[in-house]
C-alpha cells in the first residue's frame, strides 16, 4: 500500500496547519524535509519534536537547503498504534497557505500520493482499528454542531451500536447454526431446533431492529436541528418570537396582518440541543392566491415538526384556541409531537395565571416570559430521554437494518407455516449478510467508496 499525504486542517488562512501522512514509507518520506541535524530520524513514537523545514529544490533533491520554509512540530506514530494501524507522520506547520502547499508538494515529489477524501479514516478501517458505524461516526463527530449531536456521535465512536449488531449477530448465528444442522440431517428428519423458541428469539431480534429503526428519526433531527414550527393566526408574533428567542432581527415584523408569505428558518441551541426554529405564515381564510401558497407550507411545516408553538392571542380564551386547532390540523397526525399553546401580547391584558397549567402567557415584544417557553421545549429533550438512546443518525443503516427487519419477519412467517428449513435458513443468511454490511465484515469496494468519499480530504 502507498503512502498518502494531506493537509487535515480547514482551507484558508489560520494560525496554524496540520498536514498528516501515512504509509510504509511514512517515516523516510516525511525525513526528507529535515535536516540530519534535525534529529527526525532519531525521534521517539509519540513524541512531538520541534524542528525547521528546508525549501529543498525538488529538481536538485541532493542540493544544499538554501532557505527556512518554515518552523514546524513534527510527531511520529509507530504502526500499529496509530489512528490508521500505519507509521504516521504528522506536522502543525504556521497556517500559510504558502507554506501548506509547498510542503505538499516537497512530500509528493519524494514519493508521497495525495490522499482521497476519507482515506486515512478508510485505512483505519481496512487496517481493524475500527468498524464501519465508528469509522461513518467519525464524520458526524466533525460535523457535530451541538453538544447533542456530539453525544451521540461519541457513543457510536466508542461502539455502542456495534455493540448491538454484534449481540443481534451471535443472536442471529445461533438460529442459522440450529438450521444448518437441520438441513445436514435432513434424511433423518431430525428437529433441532425448537420452533417455539425461535420464534421467542425471533420477536426479541425484532423489537431490538424496530427501536434502532425507531431511533432514526431522532438521530437525523439531532444532526440537522429538531423542528420547532411557529404557527399561529396572522399577526399574533409570530416573527417577533422568533426574533425574542434567537435575540436578533430575524424575520420582518409588521402591523399589517399577513407579512410573513413563506418560511423562515433558523438554529438555536438550548442547553446543548440544536432546535430549528420554523416561522409561518398566520394560518386564517384567504383569498390570495400568494398567501394561501404559505398557508399550505405552515401546514406541511407543521407535519414535519416535532415540536409547534402555537401562538394565538393571549385576549382569546383556551376554548377558542383549541378549536381552531382542531379545526386546523384535522388532517394532520400529532400524536407524536409536541403542542405548547403560548398567548402572547399579556401586555395588553389583565392577569391570566389561572390558565398557565395549560398555556404559557408571553409578552414577545417586550421579551416577557420567554424562560417558560425555553423551558418547555427543553423539557421535550428531557422527557423524551433523547440522550440515553442509540441513535441511527445513518441512511444507510436505516436501509440495512429494514431489510434485516424485512428478513426476520420472512423467517417469522416461514417457521409459523412450516414451510421447508432451507427456505427459512435462506431468509436468515440474507440477515446476517445486511448485518455484516451494517457493521463492514461484509462491503464491497463501491460500498466503501460512497462512504468514505462524503468524508472530507485529510481525515
Amino acid at each position: 500500500m502507498n503512502t498518502i499525504c494531506a493537509i487535515a486542517t480547514p482551507a484558508g488562512l489560520g494560525a496554524t496547519a496540520m498536514i498528516r501522512i501515512s504509509g510504509p514509507e511514512a517515516f523516510g518520506i516525511a525525513g526528507t524535509l529535515f535536516s540530519e541535524q534535525s534529529g527526525f530520524d532519531g525521534l521517539e513514537p509519540n513524541r512531538a519534536k520541534f524542528a525547521t523545514i528546508y525549501n529543498i529544490d525538488t529538481n536538485n533533491p541532493d542540493g544544499e537547503p538554501h532557505e527556512i520554509l518554515d518552523q514546524v512540530v513534527v510527531t511520529k506514530f509507530a504502526a500499529p498504534h496509530s489512528f490508521t494501524g500505519e507509521d504516521v507522520v504528522e506536522i502543525s506547520c504556521h497556517g500559510s497557505i504558502y507554506i501548506q502547499q509547498r510542503i505538499i508538494e516537497l512530500l509528493v515529489s519524494n514519493g508521497c500520493r495525495m490522499a482521497a477524501p476519507g482515506e486515512f479514516t478508510q485505512r483505519a478501517f481496512l487496517n481493524g482499528k475500527l468498524d464501519l458505524p465508528q469509522a461513518e461516526a467519525i464524520a458526524d463527530l466533525i460535523e457535530a454542531q451541538s453538544e447533542t449531536a456530539h453525544h451521540a456521535a461519541m457513543k457510536q465512536l466508542q461502539g455502542e451500536l456495534s455493540d448491538k449488531m454484534a449481540v443481534l449477530r451471535e443472536e442471529l448465528l445461533q438460529m442459522a447454526s440450529l438450521l444448518e444442522l437441520e438441513l445436514d440431517f435432513s434424511e433423518e428428519e431430525v428437529e433441532f431446533a425448537d420452533r417455539t423458541a425461535l420464534l421467542d428469539l425471533l420477536a426479541h431480534i425484532k423489537t431490538e431492529v424496530n427501536q434502532l429503526l425507531q431511533s432514526y428519526k431522532w438521530g437525523t433531527m439531532l444532526k440537522n436541528g429538531i423542528p420547532v414550527a411557529i404557527v399561529g393566526e396572522p399577526n399574533v408574533g409570530k416573527s417577533t418570537l422568533l426574533n425574542a428567542i434567537l435575540q436578533r432581527e430575524r424575520a420582518i415584523v409588521s402591523d399589517i396582518p399577513g407579512t410573513t408569505r413563506d418560511t423562515i428558518e433558523d438554529t438555536f441551541v438550548l442547553n446543548g440541543t440544536l432546535f430549528r426554529f420554523i416561522d409561518t405564515a398566520g394560518i386564517r381564510e384567504s383569498g390570495d392566491t400568494i398567501e394561501r401558497l404559505g398557508i399550505e407550507r405552515t401546514l406541511d411545516t407543521i407535519r414535519r415538526a416535532a415540536i409547534i408553538l402555537w401562538i394565538f392571542d393571549a385576549r382569546k380564551t383556551l376554548q377558542e384556541v383549541e378549536s381552531e386547532i382542531s379545526k386546523t390540523t384535522d388532517s394532520i397526525e400529532l400524536d407524536d409531537k409536541k403542542i405548547i399553546l403560548i398567548g402572547n401580547k399579556t401586555d395588553l391584558i389583565a392577569d391570566k395565571s389561572e390558565e398557565t397549567k395549560k398555556a404559557v402567557f408571553i409578552s414577545a415584544k417586550k421579551g416577557e416570559n420567554l424562560e417558560s417557553v425555553l423551558n418547555e421545549i427543553d423539557r421535550f429533550i428531557k422527557d423524551n430521554g433523547i440522550r440515553d438512546l442509540t441513535l441511527l443518525t445513518s441512511e444507510r443503516h436505516q436501509a440495512l437494518l429494514n431489510g434485516i427487519l424485512a428478513s426476520i419477519e420472512r423467517t417469522e412467517a416461514g417457521l409459523r407455516h412450516q414451510m421447508p428449513t432451507d427456505l427459512v435458513a435462506e431468509d436468515v443468511r440474507m440477515a446476517l449478510h445486511d448485518l455484516g454490511e451494517l457493521t463492514g465484515t461484509v462491503s464491497s469496494d463501491d460500498i466503501l467508496n460512497n462512504i468514505f468519499g462524503k468524508f472530507c480530504i485529510g481525515k
